[in-house]
């Protein structure tokens, strides 16, 4: 039942987003800078900043709140840095190289790249140790587990202070007595150390995929598992009367012990909420194809949605790591405000990846920054407001920002200051556009069919200019657009995925009779955690996917099923549907050939209650909202024009205003170039049109 209030929390590199809904239909964006080194401090940050500007103090809001709801890039900080905790690896004799093998090929990109170097093992080889014992692919034992080699390596691990465990035999899935009674035996000799079972955790056929995921999960285990005890802890202190849930990288919420012990589901956390919070706000228009635009502080994310679904990844290389789990596919790149401008070897003028981020950020921040930035090129510009960010909570100074720019740009490539902050602008967006690219006509989809979903504190200026880049003729923007993640997160339901190896070639009554007790018996479980966290039968859905593939393949592709009683008369409904996805990725299929399943899966989701949508009252025409005018730079070559600035607060629905302008929200800064008109719709979200092409409908 609905209380109060509900809370959503995304903790970004550089910004921390936090969105309070009330039960009348209010919302509320809030953001506060991340503090990376401390997670917590930054929640207790934006909690002190909501009482500060609501007068509800913390204990009232989190007693009082349904859900409070966090997504964080702890685990992905983790990774990206390395800075995972020490893990150690129990594998089958022979195969404890098979992370660092990887199949016997680079990542995609990189194949035939003799310099690229060999990715950091996150489990250095002495830390890999072998067992003796085999399973065969018909799930019967070749040679039993030799029980002391376990033992052996416990006491190794002890002597080098292994905090975390990953447990992965080939063929485990088929046969788990092994990695069961390994697992018993580290239990025994090592109590406090966190353990990983890669048959449990990801009970995928593939080994080198498998040991990968098992490994990402303990190596962000400890760090997962400290990060949610201290938040947990705080709710609690604060009165809550409910657990904090936790958002996952499958786009799904999940409770705090889940994300502990299946910290792998955290990667990407903050990001894949974006899907669902763009299909609410496009909603009003019925738009289905999105592409969201997520550009804070440190990074650029994008997502698509076609057909109101979000695209989905398993069995990827995410920053080189092989994760088989699935993930809404999130495109990252360094392209956030705080992305550094450069000069390369060759005297051309780059962007990024490397970032300011929060610590010391921009220059234009005042906390000992030198590099320019994105940031600094668009205050350079006129696009930023001088006054500050955030409300003016984050004062920005403009001389910093077009010292960096000259010191650093200009000079050494003998132009203005203007014309390097507008190269720098046009360079970063260049950099977003490709990444736009890889999402859609890479995977086969026209950018032209979508609408542009802008999100993120930085993305509103650069929006039109992306959009106009890539033909796209509609842009939606929300005033919680700064917060569009946090926001994505309040009105997600909870969801836990459940799979099982399915070796099976579809014919016969006794292939269709063990998929159906396989799909039953995962289901099962899933109605048995979700009825335990509170979720009635109504209030759970179902949604079953495939691995599959033409006998004599060497990779399977997934393919989405809805829920029914598998009968050997219903397989032909499978071979159908596999033909079918199989022409949509690869353009032919082949009907005259049998087809095989490797792996069945199962999503059971918990729907919750959604807050109300934002709504706001009429306008009284954009000039109203009118705050005056400055200069600002629209051309390569630098030069300045005065174009006015229009208070977002003071909008209403309906008002209509035509570029060059600037929107400034208070989170937000919308910058409408010329050739666009802004209109804010009742559902509070501003649709940008490009005013000499004609629109597409998504």
């Amino acid at each position: 039942m609905r209380t109060q209030y509900r809370l959503g929390i995304d903790a970004g590199g550089t910004f921390t987003d936090f969105i309070l809904a009330d039960k009348s239909g209010g919302l509320q964006i809030f953001k506060v800078l991340s503090t990376p080194t401390e997670p917590t401090k930054a929640i207790k940050n934006g909690l002190a900043l909501i009482t500060a500007e609501t007068g509800l103090s913390a204990e009232k809001i989190v007693s009082n709140s349904d859900l409070c709801i966090n997504g964080t890039t702890v685990g992905l900080n983790a990774l990206i840095t390395h800075n995972g905790a020490k893990t150690g690896l129990i594998a089958t004799r022979g195969h404890q190289d098979s992370i660092e093998i990887r199949l016997g090929h680079k990542e995609d990109g990189y194949r035939y790249d003799p310099d690229y170097p060999p990715a950091t093992m996150l489990v250095p080889r002495h830390l890999r140790r072998p067992v003796t014992e085999r399973v065969i692919s018909t799930g019967e034992v070749k040679t039993p587990m030799v029980e002391e080699d376990v033992r052996d390596a416990c006491r190794y691990f002890i002597a080098e202070g292994v905090e975390s465990v990953a447990i992965s035999f080939v063929w485990s899935v088929l046969h788990t007595g092994h990695e069961m009674r390994a697992a018993e035996i580290v239990r025994e000799m090592m109590p406090d150390v966190r353990l990983t079972v890669g048959s449990v955790l990801y009970p995928q056929v593939r080994e080198y995929t498998r040991t990968s995921t098992a490994i990402v999960n303990a190596y962000l285990a400890p760090i997962l598992q400290r990060y949610v005890e201290a938040i947990d802890l705080y709710f609690q202190e604060l009165g809550s009367q409910h657990p904090v849930r936790y958002f996952q990288s499958n786009g799904g919420l999940a409770l705090g012990k889940t994300v502990s012990d299946q910290s792998v589901y955290a990667i990407n956390s903050g990001p894949a909420s974006a899907p669902q919070a763009a299909l609410e706000v496009a909603a009003p228009w019925g738009h289905k194809n999105i592409i969201t635009c997520d550009m804070g502080g440190t990074s650029f994310d994008i997502t698509l949605t076609r057909d109101g679904k979000a695209n989905v990844n398993k069995n990827i290389d995410f920053l080189r790591y092989r994760i088989g789990i699935p993930m809404i596919q999130v495109e990252t790149l360094g392209a956030g405000g705080g992305s550094i401008g450069w000069i390369d070897s060759m005297g051309l003028l780059q962007m990024g990846p490397q970032s300011a981020g929060s610590e010391p950020g921009p220059a234009c921040y005042g906390q000992g920054g030198e590099n320019p930035t994105t940031t600094d090129a668009n205050l350079v510009m006129g696009y930023l407001n001088g006054d500050g960010l955030v409300g003016g909570r984050l004062p920005l100074d403009t001389n910093k920002a077009y010292q960096a720019i000259e010191t650093k740009l200009a000079e050494p490539l003998d132009i203005s200051v203007e014309k390097a902050a507008y190269g720098m602008f046009t360079i970063v967006n260049n950099n977003m556009v490709n990444a736009i690219r890889r999402v859609s006509v890479e995977r086969g989809y026209d950018p032209r069919d979508f609408v542009l979903m802008g999100a993120g504190g930085a993305t509103g200026a650069h929006i039109t200019a992306l959009a106009r880049e890539m033909g796209i003729n509609k842009v939606l923007i929300s005033k919680l657009a700064s917060g569009l993640c946090a926001y994505g997160q309040i009105i997600s339901d909870v969801k836990y995925n459940y799979m099982a190896p399915a070796p099976i070639r579809v014919e016969g009554a006794e292939a269709a009779a063990k998929l159906d007790n396989l799909f039953n018996g995962l289901e099962a479980r899933g109605h048995a955690d979700l009825s335990g966290d509170g979720f009635a039968q109504d209030k759970i859905s179902i949604s079953r996917s495939l691995d599959m593939r033409y006998v004599g393949q060497v990779h399977e592709c997934t393919v989405e099923i809805e829920p029914f009683e598998v009968t050997e008369d219903r397989l032909e409904d499978l071979i159908a549907a596999f033909h079918k996805r199989h022409k949509e990725l690869y353009t032919y299929d082949e009907p005259q050939s049998p087809v095989e399943i490797v792996n069945v899966e199962s999503t059971i989701a918990g729907h919750v209650d959604k807050p109300d949508r934002m709504t706001i009252g009429k306008g009284n025409g954009a000039e109203s909202a009118l705050k005056g005018t400055r200069p600002m730079v629209f051309s390569k070559e630098g030069h300045s024009q005065d174009a006015p600035v229009f208070d977002g607060s003071m909008m209403g629905a309906g008002d209509t205003l035509q570029g060059p302008a600037v929107i400034e929200e208070v989170t937000t800064t919308i910058v409408v170039e010329p050739g666009w008109t802004a209109e804010l719709h009742e559902s509070g979200t501003y649709v940008l049109t490009a005013d000499t092409a004609n629109s597409t409908e998504a």
